[in-house]
């Protein structure tokens, strides 16, 4: 049984996240205490409830403290089984993060599999589908994966109601890659999606980002959608490399101007471009679990965060890899030590 502690490091949901995966993958069963200690709301809301109930259908595991609130949960894993599952978070619970605690289980699958899940497509504090389908997707296939997400209907915060379908090819193995550097700009441009309210926002956001960018009328979208799968709004920038894709996401909020939203992205777009490192703060935490599991890759970034130290820690409990985060010149080199023993599960 492994243990845990909620609280350690940044203390969210994803460590709970995480160590379902793992345990999944390894066979090994864990108890977690505190958890999400550190948030306004501690213990487990609807889509970290989702999470651990999907998980335990996915394995054929026990979770003992499945229930909104709880803040200490066992749990037990059993074979990893393909097929075909549909689950309704019922909440603008994010799909995406559920989504991410069960594909690298998946992957390990006898056969292929596919997950509809229900609830938000675009949440503060979460990756928007568009991450998982341009970055995510393309980082797995470069291991050596093969992983398809579709939005079906977008969900925004409160309303819910979105709908992403999941295809998971089994792969048996993940393979190392490294991403050194991002390689030559291929696209890039700005999409605003607006739903139930004004496309006034939209265009807002755009004419904002463009001035801003630099950029021309082209790389500027407007995605008017169907008011019933409003309110909501969202803006991304999408950047095309040649080794890599990088999504950069805010979430328009009442109250909150729309010149004031782009202005917000644009600050993180910047900063990335002027890193010159290979991999976002955020794609970077995504990046470490399928790593792990490879036993191997590298990429530079340049942030680490206390997120994606918080996740090393608890990869460590599950694989025997380390990841080493040297810094050079203001970018960070993250790598993993050689494995010490073999993993047997997977």
């Amino acid at each position: 049984m492994i243990e845990l502690d909620g609280s350690t490091g940044e203390g969210g949901g994803q460590i709970l996240r995480s160590a379902l995966s793992l345990s999944m993958l390894t066979g090994q069963p864990f108890r977690i205490r505190n958890i999400r200690a550190n948030r306004a709301k501690p213990g487990l809301m609807r889509q970290h409830l989702m999470a651990v109930l999907a998980a335990a259908q996915v394995c054929g595991g026990e979770a003992e403290g499945a229930a909104v609130g709880s803040q200490t949960l066992t749990f037990t894993p059993g074979a990893i089984r393909s097929g075909d599952y549909e689950f309704a978070i019922g909440s603008a619970g994010s799909c995406t993060l559920v989504l991410q605690t069960l594909v690298p289980a998946l992957l390990f699958a006898d056969a292929p599999s596919t997950v509809r899940i229900t609830g938000g497509t675009h949440n503060p504090m979460a990756p928007p589908v568009h991450f998982l389908q341009r970055a995510y997707a393309r980082a797995l296939a470069d291991m050596g994966a093969t992983v398809d997400f579709q939005l079906k209907r977008c969900g925004f915060y409160p309303a819910g109601g979105g709908e992403i379908v999941a295809s998971i090819q089994p792969c048996g193995r993940l393979q190392p890659f490294e991403w050194i550097t991002r390689g030559e700009r291929k696209e890039a441009y700005a999409e605003s999606l607006v739903a139930g309210i004004p496309p006034s926002v939209a265009r807002r956001e755009l004419e904002t980002i463009g001035a801003g960018m630099g950029w021309g009328v082209e790389q500027l979208h407007e995605r008017i959608l169907p008011a019933e799968q409003g309110p909501g709004n969202a803006l991304l920038l999408t950047l095309d490399y040649g080794n890599l894709t990088e999504v950069f996401t805010a979430i328009g909020e009442k109250s909150v101007s729309a010149d004031t939203v782009a202005r917000h992205l644009m600050r993180e777009v910047r900063q990335y471009l002027a890193s010159g490192a290979a991999v976002g703060e955020h794609l970077a935490d995504q990046l470490m679990l399928p790593m792990a599991l490879a036993g191997g890759g590298y990429f530079t970034t340049a942030t680490v965060s206390l997120h994606a130290r918080t996740n090393a820690e608890v990869i460590g409990n599950f694989l025997p890899v380390r990841f080493i985060f040297d810094e050079v010149d203001g970018i960070y080199h993250c790598s993993i030590a050689p494995p010490e023993k073999t993993i047997q599960r997977y």
